[in-house]
């Protein structure tokens, strides 16, 4: 359990996320990775966190994975039909890049530099977030794509900021255009997908340069907590982007940047970080394996809603 300073600015966000499993025929055993839980840290409070599942699992247990991402696994041993996993998080999301300065940060082409193997110098863990990745394999057209973003000399942000707009700009939004095993060239190619092939264009893109971008899982208001605006993919599981900019001015310590180039942004209050990693496959909000149950039908339910609560409380950290 963790306390903080209370009365702190923010946005509070109260998120119901809902999966539903429905088989054709009972599953005699099933085993389930959850990546439902949002991170806390001095700019995201949890302050309430709870997750059912039915029917009630034999076993379940939590543990952070290797990018420090919260997991509940979970097992269920007994004949069943249907499967229920409601997850439920207050979140007091405070801006964490209000003060950024795209200019005062470092070249691209020194932050390439810095993470080239050396012999005994010291490792940078970013160093793990150029390689390719399952869902992000090297391809020779993304280096051409990003090259116009990042001519020399360029800051490593005024060139992530410059991509998410070509992006945005290139790429259209079509719910239901593609689906989690499309792969990423097919995505580039056609222009058009939802915000996981948006986001794992623009790593692939970050990547052929030498440069760390790693995937975000997490959840996104219906308008922008700025602004007003209205967003796209809200209202259910959103991905977007980090990009690694270390020693930037605005920047938290770890020299992390979120950009979403779905929605053309520098995210603010409205998003709520799920979960970080390579790509999807490292933070799918739940994966499992199972025997039996033939064919099945999915249904996922996201709401989030601001919660406007004068004098909140800080964090506090609970799991179920």
């Amino acid at each position: 359990m963790m306390h903080g300073a209370s009365g702190a600015e923010g946005v509070e966000l109260d998120i119901v996320h809902e999966t539903r499993y429905d088989y054709a025929a009972p599953l005699s055993q099933a085993h389930h990775l959850a990546h439902l839980q949002p991170l806390a840290d001095a700019h995201q409070w949890l302050l309430e966190y709870g997750l059912s599942i039915e029917p009630e699992p034999g076993a379940r247990f939590e543990l952070a994975d290797a990018f420090g991402n919260a997991c509940h696994h979970f097992s269920l041993a007994l004949p069943h039909g249907e499967l229920v996993v409601r997850s439920h998080s207050r979140v007091r999301v405070i801006p964490r890049f209000d003060q950024l300065d795209a200019a005062r940060s470092p070249t691209w082409e020194s932050v390439r530099s810095a993470l080239r193997y050396v012999a005994c110098a010291p490792f940078d863990p970013a160093v793990e977030f150029v390689q390719p990745s399952p869902y992000v394999p090297r391809l020779e057209p993304l280096r051409t794509y990003a090259r116009l973003s990042f001519p020399p000399g360029r800051t490593v942000v005024e060139g992530a900021l410059d991509l998410m707009h070509r992006i945005h700009a290139d790429f259209t939004y079509r719910s239901a255009s593609t689906d989690v095993d499309t792969p990423l060239a097919k995505s580039f190619e056609q222009r058009v997908g939802v915000c996981q092939d948006f986001a794992h264009v623009m790593i692939g893109a970050m990547r052929m340069l030498g440069l760390p971008a790693r995937y975000v899982s997490g959840y996104l208001l219906t308008q922008s907590a700025v602004g007003g605006a209205q967003m796209v993919g809200a209202d259910a599981s959103h991905a977007w982007v980090q990009i690694y900019a270390p020693a930037t001015s605005g920047l938290p310590p770890d020299g992390w940047l979120d950009l979403d180039p779905t929605n053309d942004i520098v995210p603010a209050g409205g998003h709520v970080r799920v979960a970080v990693g390579r790509d999807y496959g490292d933070v799918a909000p739940l994966r499992g394996v199972i025997r039996g149950g033939g064919r099945h039908v999915l249904s996922v339910g996201v709401s989030t809603r601001r919660v406007d609560v004068p004098g909140a409380a800080g964090p506090v950290v609970a799991t179920s």
